[in-house]
């Protein structure tokens, strides 16, 4: 049986809790960002409404297109779908500033203040930073990404849906708590140096690329539920395994790289605007 012949275009799913948080999600943002809106606060522009709920809207193509239904068949499509969890949802969500907008979604104003109670109530604030500390980030990010693709635990999400949920659940919540001190989303602030971000980013993509080259590399399909799986343009299942580490090295190291650069420059520059005023 070959891939082509399956009816892709109807594999469309909505998986019901997701659809319901991302739904939820996407209504709260939206109502508390227009009430900051009108209310003249200028600290949640337009651009990080459009890039939260773009994360939302990236997170729904991940489990409800096609790609959800192509990853029990090809892996390079389950690889897809992890860096859309992983590395493209999460940071654009966080760039939404959410949780000032979120809390003023909240419908009924005794409900808003007790949210706003919690949120800044010492013993939420201290688990907070601890949950949001770099060094929480990335233990989670390296347990959750080499965990779930050891062959075992794969192999166990591929049969059953429920495993599944859960890959997707702690990657896309492993993937937060990674991307947090890097983006740092209002009012957080930096528990590191800025400079810091820059290694902390490059040794997230060197466990990314040593992940990608096991798989490009390896002589042997790992994952056996691949190889009774219908082909896809007639590549065998090795071929996809190859084809999967490759997307993975080449598509990590940018979602990596590229902010790490981005922070790089950022850090130079105000490094050098310091060093001017002082000269001055």
């Amino acid at each position: 049986m070959t891939f082509d012949s399956l009816p892709l275009l109807r594999y469309w799913s909505l998986p019901p809790v997701a659809m319901v948080a991302i739904d939820v999600s996407a209504i709260l943002y939206w109502r508390g960002w227009r009430r900051l809106n009108r209310a003249g606060v200028a600290f949640v522009p337009a651009w990080r409404a459009a890039a939260f709920l773009s994360g939302l809207f990236t997170v729904w193509i991940a489990l409800a297109s096609p790609i959800d239904a192509l990853n029990g068949l090809v892996l390079t499509a389950h690889m897809a779908q992890h860096l859309l969890l992983m590395m493209v949802a999460p940071p654009l969500m966080l760039l939404g500033a959410p949780l000032i907008p979120m809390a003023r979604g909240l419908p009924g104003a005794s409900t808003r203040r007790m949210a706003g109670r919690f949120l800044n109530w010492p013993a939420a604030q201290r688990i907070g930073r601890a949950v949001t500390h770099p060094l929480t980030g990335a233990l989670s990010m390296s347990v959750v990404l080499f965990g779930w693709h050891a062959p075992a635990m794969y192999e166990l999400a591929l049969r059953s849906e429920r495993w599944h949920d859960t890959e997707h659940a702690t990657f896309f919540l492993a993937s937060l708590l990674f991307w947090w001190p890097v983006v740092l989303p209002w009012p957080s602030r930096a528990q590191w140096p800025r400079w810091a971000m820059v290694p902390y980013l490059l040794l997230a993509d060197l466990q990314n690329t040593a992940l990608s080259a096991i798989l490009a590399f390896s002589d042997r399909v790992l994952y056996p539920s691949y190889s009774d799986a219908p082909r896809f343009f007639s590549l065998s299942p090795l071929e996809d395994q190859i084809a999967a580490g490759a997307f993975m090295w080449v598509a990590g190291s940018l979602a990596f790289v590229l902010p790490a650069i981005v922070l790089a420059v950022r850090c130079l520059s105000t490094s050098a605007d310091r060093r001017a005023l002082s000269a001055a």
